[in-house]
């Protein structure tokens, strides 16, 4: 709750004072009432008694640190639209709100038909946001302390099959196709990312490639000879001079809603089910875990910044599970 600007206090008792009072009395009232107000925390109040709501400036003062941080626009846009939901929603200032307020909210939204994985997005933007506001001493108490995790039932996400890769290439219309579906199997790079990349990005010598990702964090990431070989034969048949390294329609850099038709058009073709930018983030992961590699590693790789995060990806075949007992036990 922000502190009144004093000097606008007595700006307006000495208004309200001249109509009625001597000017000589007025200035000594003035004075005490100065006085006064040093030794008090004086805040404006509304009508009706709840306080100023400041909380639409503290959403912009949150907004605005993790700006700071290289929060992308996508993750601030969703972060505001979250924390103006709820200050809309619950009708109380986030300096008078209680952790019964935020469980009404997620309860309210769960009856809306809001799913688990949704609500517990939002908790996470709610402990991120309470959280700082509180470090900040924006806030007098952090409401979501005793707000726990939303859990969730698990569902298992499968990877590519060697079968179904086989089959997306095969559907493939054009050598730009596949040298699309072979770069995000190769790499797991997010579609956003891919759209991004300028051929000069490649290293085709070194089989690396520079990713900039979420937050503006720079990456390596790498591609097999396969890759290369269909990126080459794509690139070699372009007759261009444009900067990206995928095309969409007009020669115009493809977008991630070309992508995403893209894969729509080849799950058609191909018959292969759910057919998604993610699951190749998917695949490799698994496929990266299961011939060794440390998880520290395949997270490095993934651009996420927690392990927790990049075991989301893996799929645990049960018939490796019961070989590696096989083998330890």
């Amino acid at each position: 709750m922000p502190l009144l600007d004093k000097k606008l206090y007595l700006s307006d008792l000495e208004e309200r004072l001249n109509d009625f009072v001597p000017a000589n009395t007025v200035r000594r009232i003035l004075e005490q009432a100065a006085d006064a107000l040093e030794t008090y925390e004086v805040s404006t109040q509304r009508p009706d008694g709840s306080g100023h709501d400041d909380s639409l400036d503290l959403i912009k003062l949150f907004l605005d640190a993790k700006a700071i941080e290289g929060r992308s626009e996508k993750t601030i846009a969703h972060y505001r639209y979250v924390l103006q939901r709820l200050h809309d929603q619950v009708g109380v200032p986030f300096s008078k709100l209680t952790v019964h307020h935020l469980r009404a909210y997620f309860m309210a939204e769960k009856e809306r038909g809001i799913s688990l994985k949704t609500l517990e997005g939002n908790r996470f933007v709610f402990t991120s946001f309470f959280g700082w506001a509180w470090k900040e001493e924006l806030l007098p108490k952090n409401p979501t302390v005793n707000l726990v995790a939303i859990k969730q039932q698990k569902v298992i996400r499968k990877p590519y099959s060697s079968v179904e890769i086989e089959r997306l290439k095969q559907a493939a219309e054009s050598c730009r196709d596949r040298a699309v579906i072979a770069f995000l199997l190769s790499t797991g790079c997010r579609i956003s990312e891919v759209c991004a990349l300028d051929v000069l990005d490649i290293d085709f010598h070194r089989r690396r490639v520079k990713v900039l990702g979420k937050g503006n964090k720079e990456r390596v990431v790498y591609i097999d000879d396969v890759t290369a070989l269909y990126l080459n034969q794509y690139l070699r048949a372009r007759c261009d001079a444009e900067p990206a390294l995928f095309l969409g329609k007009g020669s115009s850099r493809m977008t991630p809603g070309g992508i995403r038709a893209m894969l729509k058009r080849l799950e058609r073709r191909s018959g292969v089910e759910n057919v998604h930018p993610h699951r190749f983030r998917r695949t490799l992961a698994t496929n990266l875990i299961n011939h060794g590699m440390p998880i520290q590693e395949v997270a490095a790789i993934l651009g996420h910044d927690k392990i927790d995060t990049t075991m989301t990806y893996v799929y645990i075949d049960q018939s490796n599970v019961e070989h590696a007992y096989r083998r330890y036990a």
